[in-house]
């Protein structure tokens, strides 16, 4: 263990949208948490695009890292992910360029190949009529480290200004073995879903780990694993503030996407023997309880993934115990 004793953590967050709460809100919530973290030692913050959510707000997540970038001072900040199939590659590399150039040295682009909405919302989005373009996404990627490496990129007809030659960080993300091999033939740092999609994590990890190609970017495997965390003064406290995150999948499963919901006493009145066991499985990599169950479990994850960093999500309704949260997984964090 001693040799990962210093793994980093860093925070996920999809800007949650409480019941009876506004996206301004959120906004303010997600500024609180990006402050906290940073005085805390979190090593970077992302944020997460989605579309046609009505509980989640950060849709425009390029506008919302500027928004916090401008209010820190030295935290790392960026996308986990940029759904890359929704946008023109050169739209991306100016909007990153541009907050490179703001937040010299601040600044990661982690990328992903789904659409993070439905197929309705994607055509609405109008990068392409169609899914079939999906298969793009290794070439895309390919041309926006062409134009930050600037090298290659100067070969191309078009350049992005800014964002030329900026050298900015470019993550893929992935819950499957998809992403896991790009990453490893692209010799680029890899981040799992495990927080929402666990069931291929060891395997996309030793997928990525054993074909991994060095590249100029980063000389050998650099594995992020993310979770869920939702840490309380009490397991008990900590249990009932996880199930707003149990129910907002149940809701995404019944096609009914909403606001965070409000935690509940009891479950048991609102799901099927079915529905529990799906959302109990989709968030199985989930650290629920108190600082020392919190630093257990750190410890456990650590050991068997060898994870090079730990991102933390947590969908928590109060503002406060958001807050409380996020410290406690530090500090557990920090125990280890």
């Amino acid at each position: 263990m001693s040799e990962k004793k210093n793994v980093p953590l860093s925070v996920l967050d999809l800007a949650p949208i409480p019941q009876g709460a506004t996206p301004r809100d959120a906004f303010h919530a997600s500024l609180s948490l990006a402050q906290q973290a940073e005085k805390l030692g979190f090593h970077r913050y992302w944020l997460a695009e989605h579309h046609n959510m009505t509980g989640i707000a950060s849709a425009a997540t390029s506008v919302l890292i500027s928004y916090l970038a401008a209010n820190t001072l030295t935290l790392r900040l960026g996308s986990g992910g940029i759904m890359l199939p929704n946008h023109a590659p050169l739209v991306i590399a100016e909007q990153f360029g541009t907050l490179e150039s703001l937040y010299p040295g601040r600044i990661d682009l982690g990328l992903g190949r789904a659409p993070g909405s439905d197929q309705r919302t994607m055509m609405a989005l109008r990068r392409h009529q169609s899914s079939s373009m999906i298969d793009s996404f290794p070439e895309d990627v390919e041309t926006l480290i062409a134009w930050f490496d600037a090298e290659k990129g100067m070969q191309l007809p078009v350049q992005p200004v800014p964002g030329m030659g900026l050298k900015i960080p470019v993550w893929l993300l992935g819950s499957s073995l998809y992403s896991a091999q790009l990453a490893a033939r692209l010799g680029l740092p890899f981040a799992f879903a495990s927080h929402f999609a666990p069931d291929l994590l060891y395997q996309a990890l030793h997928m990525y780990r054993e074909n991994f190609q060095p590249s100029e970017r980063l000389e050998k495997p650099y594995a992020m694993v993310c979770i869920n965390i939702v840490a309380a003064e009490s397991e008990r406290e900590a249990r009932f503030l996880f199930t707003s995150m149990q129910q907002q999948f149940i809701n995404l499963r019944r096609g009914q996407p909403g606001p965070l919901p409000a935690p509940v006493e009891n479950m048991d009145s609102l799901w099927t023997p079915s529905e529990q066991f799906g959302v109990q499985q989709a968030l199985s990599m989930s650290i629920v309880g108190d600082q020392t169950k919190v630093q257990h479990g750190l410890a456990a994850l650590i050991r068997e993934t060898q994870a090079d960093e730990i991102m933390v999500n947590g969908q928590i309704f109060d503002r406060q115990a958001r807050l409380r949260s996020f410290e406690l997984a530090m500090l557990a964090a920090q125990s280890l």
